[in-house]
Order: structure tokens, then sequence, then C-alpha cells
């Protein structure tokens, strides 16, 4: 499909190409017609113009003097002209040349045309089997998608990011609750090892209390019966 899409692209970009070129073809043709035809018509007026002198030297030959004046006169004209004319062959020349390149230019164009012929054939049988009016809407409806596959990849891609996000928040977060969970387990262990021991020592203490209790008992009945002896012995 992206095959397609850049041959489709290039289709288009070609066709283009073809139809400037073809242009720009055309008209260095006729600025070359032009050119041409300026340059026989400048021809034409310097062959009447050294035949026109001519005559005027043969006719009006009264002096040396004029007719050397005649000469240098025209010698500087036929001069000039020559510049000019060099000039034209040169600018003649390189139109030419531009010419050249554009004609080759334009045959490699038209063979990558004939190349993408089949996608231009495919625009067309679109056209004709769809809402379409011509190949310019099809390119407009075309960007016009690529704008919203842009658009939708950004807005995906966007997404991805929250969700990247919102993913490592909650893996910080389920991280953080894990370790206090792991502090509470461990100061529940605390806990439950004070409150063994604390029982522990419970049970001692009431042990202790227990024989303590016994011994206070023995001890009152002995004091009992020491004091019963000497209320006895005091009677």
């Amino acid at each position: 499909e992206e095959d397609s899409t850049n041959s489709f692209i290039c289709l288009l970009k070609k066709m283009k190409e073809v139809q400037l070129m073809e242009k720009v073809v055309e008209e260095k043709e006729e600025a070359f017609t032009e050119r041409m035809e300026a340059l026989a018509e400048q021809w034409r007026d310097l062959h009447a113009r050294r035949a026109q002198l001519k005559a005027h030297v043969v006719r009006s030959g009264s002096t040396v003097k004029e007719n050397e004046r005649l000469r240098t006169q025209a010698l500087k004209k036929a001069k000039e002209e020559k510049e000019q004319n060099k000039k034209r062959e040169s600018e003649l020349l390189g139109a030419k040349k531009e010419l050249e390149a554009l004609t080759k230019q334009h045959q490699k164009l038209s063979k990558k045309l004939l190349k993408y012929s089949l996608f231009k054939r495919y625009l067309e049988n679109v056209v004709e089997n769809s809402q379409f009016q011509d190949t310019e809407d099809i390119i407009s409806f075309y960007k016009a998608l690529v704008r919203t596959r842009k658009d939708l990849v950004q807005s995906q891609w966007g997404h991805r990011q929250l969700t990247e996000q919102a993913t490592v928040l909650l893996q910080q977060l389920r991280a953080q609750r894990e370790a206090e969970m792991v502090q509470c387990r461990n100061e529940l262990v605390q806990l439950q090892e004070s409150l063994d021991q604390a029982q522990s020592d419970i049970v001692q203490w009431e042990g202790r209390c227990a024989e303590l209790q016994d011994r206070a008992g023995r001890k009152a009945m002995e004091l009992k019966s020491v004091s019963m002896a000497i209320h006895s012995l005091f009677q």
C-alpha cells in the first residue's frame, strides 16, 4: 500500500513536471522561431543596406575623400553589424543548447510518465466511477486523508505517551504501597513478638505472684500461730 501511495505521489509530481516542461519547450520553440525570423529579417536588411550603400557609392563617387569617408563608414557599420550578428549567433547557440537540454529532460520525463501511465489510467477510471469531478479532486481528497492520518498518528502518540506516564505512575504508587505494606508487616511481626514476650512475662509474673501469695499466706499462718502462742503465753 505504501509503494502504491509513493508511486501515486511520484506520478502526480511527474505529470506536473511534464506539463511544465512541455510548456517551457513550447515557449522556447516559439522564442527560437521568433529569433530566427528576426535574424533573417536583419540579414535581409543588412544585404539591402549594403546594396544601397554600394549603389550610393557608385552614384556619388565624386571625390576620393568622399569615397574614403563612405568606405570608412561602411566598414564601421559592417563591423557593428558583425559584432551584433556574432552576439545574436551566441544567443542563438545558447538557446539551441538550452532547447536541447529541455528536449532531453522532456524525453526523460516522458519515459517516466509512460512508466506511471498505469496509475494515470487508474485515476481516470476512479474519476469515471466515483463522485470526483477530476484528478485534482482526488489529489485534494488524498491530501486531506494524509493530514487526517497525520493528526490521528499524533493523537495516538499523545495517548500512548499519557498511557505510559500513567503506567509509570501506577507502578510507582504500587511499589510505594508494597513498601508500606512490607513495613506494616514488619511492624506487625515486631508487635506480635512483643505481645508474645509480654504474655510470657505475664505468665512468669503470675507464677511468681502466686508463689508470693502462697508464701505470704504461709507467713500469715505462721504469724497467726506465733501471735496465738504469744497470747497463750501471755495468758
